[in-house]
């Protein structure tokens, strides 16, 4: 695989797929900017080369094209903030308008394209969209780790259709987690919260044989509890997720589901809070974290490892009602000096930053189903893409 340094890159339009992702709250102020800081590098080296450098990246999931509040413009002013230059945006990412931009670029100048998933033929990996995409540049690089396990056009496609190579954040993210890989320190823990069930659900599996335990909270955990029975409240996820849940072993001793939860009728917790067990969640109620048994279960685990993977959070930690669980668990492995802790994803890196505990990890992925997958032993299509 080729990396930024093998290319000779003065002059040359180059196409860099980043992850502008963060979480932007409703006054459209981004709340953490981890993700654009760690791709600074890269910038910086193609600005140094005097590379004309256009910006791609996605926002969100927009459900319909040029939704105001999924536009990327937002993320300009930190980045010109951050790079020292003004920066050109563009409302688009593609045709006859975005090519004569990009042929007009001076070298060390910066282009931003607006959101990819605008386009629905990103997220179905359309080679005419990829193609559309490759005509802006000379060179393709990816320095998006957070997206290497989606099968999108600008991550699998793009390769096919430009000399292509991996970015310093992504040459810097596949050397440290390859390294985990081989040298696993046990007892291995590795904690699996947050949503998106269906990018965690394979990983899952997978840690259930690697890993010496495997906690689970969030709303994964709480969809399982409810494919299995144990409690009632939201819906169930598609068919697929729900046969990979059903073989799932709950007596298999590795696994570690919450013993007990913080609910609520919704997510303000205005009318009430209370504890429960995971059978005895009303109709009417959902679970927003995991309970002080749980919270206790889960302590004595992780005193004990020597190596700890965590990605996504055990509550909405955005609501202080429902902090607790993701703030202690964060608490105890920080204060478990022994063991190699790694964390990784946006809503997991957003609570280490809201409780103070992201310099106590030894290293924060910028991805986080990429990051399972990966310690998994899984290949990302976008990395097998670069190859």
């Amino acid at each position: 695989m080729k990396t930024l340094k093998d290319f000779q890159l003065e002059n040359k339009k180059v196409l860099l797929r980043v992850d502008f992702n963060v979480p932007i709250n409703k006054k459209g102020e981004i709340l953490d900017d981890f993700r654009i800081e760690k791709v600074l590098p890269t910038i910086n080296y193609l600005l140094e080369k005097k590379a004309r450098i256009i910006l791609i990246s996605h926002l969100g999931r927009p459900i319909k094209p040029g939704d105001r509040n999924y536009s990327l413009k937002v993320i300009i002013s930190k980045l010109e903030e951050l790079l020292g230059q003004k920066i050109k945006f563009l409302d688009d990412c593609i045709g006859e308008k975005i090519e004569r931009e990009a042929n007009n670029l001076k070298p060390g100048r910066i282009l931003l394209l607006e959101n990819l998933r605008f386009y629905r033929e990103e997220e179905d990996n359309s080679s005419e969209f990829a193609q559309k995409l490759a005509k802006l540049a000379d060179i393709f690089i990816n320095d998006a780790f957070s997206v290497c396990h989606r099968e999108h056009a600008s991550i699998v496609g793009l390769p096919k259709y430009l000399p292509s190579g991996a970015g310093l954040l992504l040459e810097k993210e596949i050397k440290v987690l390859s390294k985990l890989l081989k040298e696993v320190w046990r007892p291995l823990v590795a904690i699996i919260g947050g949503a998106k069930i269906g990018t965690k659900i394979m990983a899952l599996e997978s840690f259930l044989e690697r890993a010496d335990s495997l906690l689970l909270g969030g709303e994964i955990a709480n969809v399982i509890l409810r494919v299995k029975g144990i409690c009632i409240s939201k819906p169930l996820p598609d068919g697929k997720i729900i046969a990979r849940i059903e073989k799932l072993e709950l007596t298999n001793p590795k696994l570690h589901l919450p013993v007990d939860v913080i609910v609520s009728p919704d997510e303000t917790g205005k009318l009430y809070v209370r504890e429960s067990g995971p059978g005895a969640v009303r109709r009417d109620e959902e679970i927003f974290d995991i309970g002080p048994e749980t919270i206790n279960v889960f302590s004595e685990i992780i005193q004990k490892a020597k190596m700890i993977i965590w990605s996504g959070p055990l509550g909405l930690f955005e609501n202080p009602l429902f902090e607790k669980g993701t703030k202690a668990i964060g608490d105890k492995i920080a204060r478990n000096h022994k063991a190699f802790k790694v964390a990784g994803g946006g809503d997991t890196v957003l609570a280490l930053k809201k409780f103070n505990l992201r310099e106590q990890f030894d290293f924060v992925s910028t991805g986080g189903g990429a990051m399972l997958r990966f310690l998994a032993g899984e290949k990302l299509p976008g990395i097998e893409a670069l190859k």
